[in-house]
């Protein structure tokens, strides 16, 4: 029987229906055998996740995500790993030793301050958009009550779904003033499970968010300048707080597992590039997602990871209901790796909060 684990699981403290308390019962009554928090530019969720995984008796680690500027590596002016944005990276700090989480999130803190600034101006640029149609978005009102942290593209979208669930209250009104009004194209998976709305209630509002993610974010979206720390001074902080920087590997995208992803060309054209790039940085292991990737892609990039020394970490993304925490990928022996992975980032995580040092040492195969 396969062993399923997950170091991806975000929270209210960026985006997610789950607290980190509620994600760590979730996990645990998925059958997953470890849990990791992650989220976007905060670890604000971090000490409440352990304390969860104690009273579920589940091992867990704590992570957060970020974007970091690429401008000043090889890798400039090239899509990395951001729908939205050339020259920017999605990267993770893995395996946070337990007496440094108030100091990561205290590096995050003005990064988040400076996203909010960026988040009202897109709220400006959507309202533009909708206004026309009896739809306004205000930033302070409408979408920062829905964070508990870090607001992110996400929260803003979800605020939208509302105005719009509540300007054409049953389905097929908001499916036609998504298709018909707005001009957004719905495949047709998406555009039957936002008209079982009325089965799935839970599910509507993520629903009508993930397709407005995966088709309208270039229409409003502003650059991200300020909010983004260079890479190396990301890495940097990783490894004085005793973490594992970790690049996440994204891929080109066919067609999106989650819904909210157009078909893009991502870092498989310039693979190599990416990887001496990461490696010359410092980075010390690489994160996929195995449902998200063909084979082909996954069997590049794991080669890549043994060549290059790099420690293999997944995790899939949580941040909707309708997502399943078990990953079945995990089912193939070709992935027993991964399992055995996460179980050392906790282990490494765990002794590392008493003592880094001695734990880098006995985990030297993390570490580049």
């Amino acid at each position: 029987m396969a062993t399923y684990v997950n170091n991806h699981i975000h929270t209210i403290y960026s985006f997610s229906p789950y607290t980190p308390t509620t994600a760590v019962e979730a996990a645990k009554k998925s059958g997953l055998k470890t849990a990791g928090i992650m989220d976007h530019d905060s670890v604000g969720g971090a000490k409440e996740f352990i304390e969860a995984g104690k009273k579920y008796d589940m091992p867990v680690t704590v992570g957060v995500e970020c974007r970091v500027n690429m401008a000043n590596t090889k890798l400039c002016g090239k899509r990395i790993n951001n729908p939205d944005q050339i020259s920017v990276a999605y990267v993770a700090m893995h395996g946070i030793p337990h007496q440094n989480i108030d100091k990561v999130d205290a590096f995050f803190a003005p990064y988040r301050e400076k996203r909010n600034i960026r988040n009202a101006k897109m709220c400006e640029n959507i309202t533009e958009i909708t206004k026309a149609y009896g739809i306004t978005l205000d930033f302070e009102a409408d979408v920062k009550p829905l964070a508990t942290s870090t607001v992110t593209e996400r929260h803003i979208l979800f605020a939208l779904a509302k105005k719009i669930t509540a300007a054409y209250p049953t389905p097929e009104e908001a499916v036609d003033f998504i298709e018909n009004k707005m001009g957004i194209a719905l495949s047709a998976k998406v555009r039957d499970q936002i008209l079982n709305g009325r089965e799935t209630p839970d599910f509507y509002e993520y629903d009508i968010l993930g397709a407005l993610k995966g088709n309208m974010v270039e229409k409003f979206y502003v650059d991200a300048t300020d909010e983004l720390p260079d890479v190396t001074e990301f890495i940097k902080m990783v490894h004085e707080n005793g973490g594992v920087a970790a690049y996440a590997y994204l891929g080109d995208v066919g067609d999106s597992v989650t819904g909210d992803k157009k078909a893009q060309k991502f870092e498989d054209d310039y693979i190599d590039l990416l990887f001496e790039t990461i490696k010359e940085l410092g980075f010390d292991a690489v994160t996929f997602m195995p449902t998200r990737n063909t084979m082909e892609q996954l069997d590049k990039i794991m080669a890549l990871c043994d060549e290059h020394g790099f420690f293999q970490i997944s995790g899939e993304d949580i941040n909707t209901p309708r997502q399943s925490f078990i990953c079945k990928a995990y089912e193939n022996p070709k992935f027993d790796h991964l399992v055995k992975a996460a179980f050392t980032l906790i282990d490494y995580e765990n002794e590392a909060s008493v003592d880094i040092e001695a734990a880098k040492a006995k985990y030297s195969e993390m570490f580049r």
